[in-house]
């Protein structure tokens, strides 16, 4: 808080303060136009007062105006020259600094030692040495300043020979001789001047904690820590984050709750230690605690739940920093960013842009590329266009971001004609280039395009191709029907296939129930992902779809067996910036009823518009009416109806799924967008569906 204080008044305690206590108090309270107020009114102005005020603008970060009152000056004295030179270095301006040191009438140790730090702090060692050897005398603080800059220069073997013939050597000194030994791993030779120091203060201890505790020596830390005489925040921090850093979360959190004050940077730590061992709850529960917080809080709080995958509670928590006034740092925005992204939640994508916009970040092209997969990801492909279009000179990052995009809302013709602009600007493709091209042509099912992107990715682009555009191709034989066609590709290729590849088979096995090859990928997948849930759902499903309940059961039983648990498909929805979640007929929405009512009320449209639910994607052995009734209840649908129920007319209803939309599901809402006038777009594991008048943007290739 800053305290305003009346220039005008009088404000004494036993004695009168005096009129230059006033400018420097002032001064140091960041009002200096108060102290220039008291400055003025003094009937005599001595040259102490002088100082006062021209000392006051430096610290105020006004060095013109400081200038212009020493050339005003009517006499000067060796202080008032010392100031002029002090001021400039405490404003980086060195050059002005050493104009004035080279003019001064004379000089003592002050500044010959404030022209040495003001090059020590410039990093410019050598004119900093060149001057400390020049100086007539030197004191033990002339020695420091020196002794630090080494240090601070990485050169420890230096400042040892420079420590060893210092005269003397105060606490200060022996401390920064420590500090540099343990930042060069020399542990032995800094506890040597730590045990021969005559006196210590909280400051040694401390730095010879931080040695140990940064060259992972936890416990001798610990053992040093419990003998300190005196120990400050500072003290306590640094054996915290020794723990913390070195995933010894427990240890932390024991000493955590032993402190007597719990600074900001203790408690930031503990959060991010928590949120690295899975604790997010705990993590919050130091959050909710802390009277205050600074940008770092945040961003810890925030990185914990990011890490965590706690997608909404990012979003509750940018919530809650919108409506407390916090403003978020760059590293948080960028993770809120990334959380919308994965979230598909635009409304608050479009509030972090917007800061993004008002803090100037939105001009950095990694900003830009973040920006476009947000939209991309959210379904608004003419803004992340917007985005995209702004930047006369994009990187590679940025070329394959809205290749990407394009490709996932299955419009290839648009990502192959961004393909060609990037090439003929001079951006060469590179690998992750050529995976959105060839999804592009998988997503729109271009055979002869995805063959002719494939074959000329190292003749003319000088790419080798890799296992993910492996995949790729398979997808796209597989999707088309050229199932046989996309099995010699696999066993054509020069690296083992990995888990995509061979799951790209099986997709494509299931689609035109080629049982043989779907018995192939399935078990190469087994093999190489035992306890991947999605290999033994394709083959059930295979099985269920030609009525094979015995193998379905068997495979049932593997699964449990070996205890694999199939991921439950969720989808959600974004209203009024609150993200709606739905799980099937298990959990109920607060809403359930109406949403339900509505799912009757579309089934009625469905059936009159010739829509017959398809049983075969329902997993269970059971009679029609159940399977019928299962498949009224995907989350996907649920989502929809619930969008139709809140959103007006003419707004696309956005719905996000965490896996594949089912073929049922998918038939259903190309019905329901041709009979309530719609448009909807889903955007499932894989890709975006687009929705409208009874058709799909992917043909119903996906």
């Amino acid at each position: 808080m800053q305290f305003l204080l009346n220039p005008h008044r009088t404000y004494c305690s036993s004695i009168a303060i005096s009129a230059n206590s006033k400018i420097s108090c002032f001064s140091r309270l960041g009002q200096i136009e108060n102290a220039r107020t008291v400055f003025d009114e003094l009937p005599k102005k001595t040259i102490v007062s002088w100082n006062s005020i021209i000392t006051g603008y430096f610290q105020n970060k006004q060095p013109v105006k400081a200038r212009q009152l020493f050339d005003n000056m009517p006499e000067r004295n060796l202080i008032s020259w010392n100031n002029l030179v002090s001021g400039y270095v405490k404003n980086g301006m060195i050059n002005e600094a050493r104009k004035v040191f080279d003019r001064m009438p004379e000089r003592n140790v002050v500044s010959w030692t404030a022209m040495v730090r003001g090059y020590v702090q410039e990093g410019i060692m050598s004119e900093a040495e060149r001057l400390f050897w020049r100086m007539p005398e030197r004191n033990v603080v002339s020695w420091t300043v020196m002794l630090g800059g080494l240090i601070r220069d990485c050169r420890v073997d230096d400042a040892r020979r420079l420590y060893d013939m210092m005269p003397e050597k105060d606490v200060v000194a022996r401390t920064n001789m420590i500090l540099g030994f343990c930042q060069a791993g020399q542990l032995e030779e800094a506890r040597e001047i730590f045990d021969e120091m005559p006196k210590k203060n909280v400051f040694s201890w401390t730095t010879m904690i931080s040695g140990y505790v940064h060259n992972n020596k936890v416990d001798i830390a610990r053992k040093l820590f419990e003998v300190m005489p005196e120990k400050n925040e500072v003290s306590w921090t640094a054996m915290l984050m020794g723990y913390t850093q070195c995933g010894r979360i427990q240890d932390a959190w024991e000493l955590f709750q032993a402190m007597p004050v719990k600074s900001v940077i203790a408690c930031n730590a503990m959060i991010l230690g928590l949120g690295q061992n899975g604790e997010a709850k705990k993590a919050r529960d130091v959050f909710d605690q802390m009277r205050e917080k600074d940008d770092a809080t945040w961003s810890a709080m925030i990185k914990v739940y990011e890490r965590k995958g706690s997608v909404l509670k990012v979003i509750d928590l940018f919530s809650l920093m919108q409506s407390e006034g916090v403003r978020l740092n760059f590293p948080s925005l960028i993770s809120v960013l990334s959380v919308c992204a994965s979230l598909a939640s635009l409304d608050h994508g479009r509030q972090v842009h917007a800061q993004l916009v008002r803090h100037q970040f939105d001009f950095d092209v990694y900003v830009a590329s973040v920006l476009i997969t947000m939209y991309i990801k959210c379904g608004d492909l003419m803004k992340a266009k917007q985005v995209f279009d702004r930047f006369p000179s994009k990187d590679i990052v940025m070329w394959n971001s809205v290749i990407t995009g394009y490709a996932q809302h299955g419009l290839g013709e648009e990502a192959f004609q961004v393909f060609h602009e990037m090439f003929s600007s001079g951006v060469m493709p590179d690998d992750v280039t050529f995976v959105g091209v060839l999804s592009a042509c998988s997503y729109t099912g271009k055979v002869k395009e995805g063959r002719t992107f494939f074959e000329s990715m190292k003749s003319k682009y000088q790419v080798e191709p890799k296992t993910a555009h492996y995949a790729c191709m398979v997808d796209l034989l597989g999707r088309v029907g050229q199932v046989s066609e996309a099995m010699k590709l696999i066993e054509s290729m020069p690296t083992e296939p990995d888990a995509i590849v061979w799951g790209s088979l099986l997709g494509a096995c299931r689609i035109h129930s080629k049982l043989d090859l779907a018995e192939v990928a399935a078990k190469k997948l087994v093999q190489l992902e035992l306890k991947n849930a999605g290999p033994y759902i394709l083959l059930s499903n295979i099985y269920a779809s030609q009525g094979r309940w015995r193998d379905v059961a068997e495979i049932r039983k593997k699964m449990k067996a070996i205890k694999v648990t199939k991921s439950p498909g969720c989808s959600w929805i974004e209203l009024e910036k609150k993200v709606h979640m739905f799980t099937g007929a298990g959990v109920s929405h607060p809403e359930h009823a109406v949403i339900m009512q509505m799912l009757e009320k579309l089934g009625g449209l469905l059936r009159e518009a010739g829509y017959c639910p398809d049983g075969s994607f329902v997993l269970h052995d059971v009679d029609d009416e159940e399977k019928v009734h299962s498949l009224r209840y995907h989350s996907e649908k649920m989502a929809v109806a619930y969008g139709l129920l809140k959103l007006p007319e003419g707004m696309p209803i956005r719905v996000m799924k965490n896996l594949r939309v089912c073929g049922d599901c998918h038939s259903a809402i190309k019905l329901i967008s041709k009979v309530t006038g719609r448009e909807i777009i889903l955007r499932d594991a894989n890709r975006f569906h687009h929705f409208k008048d009874g058709l799909c943007s992917c043909r119903d290739y996906w």
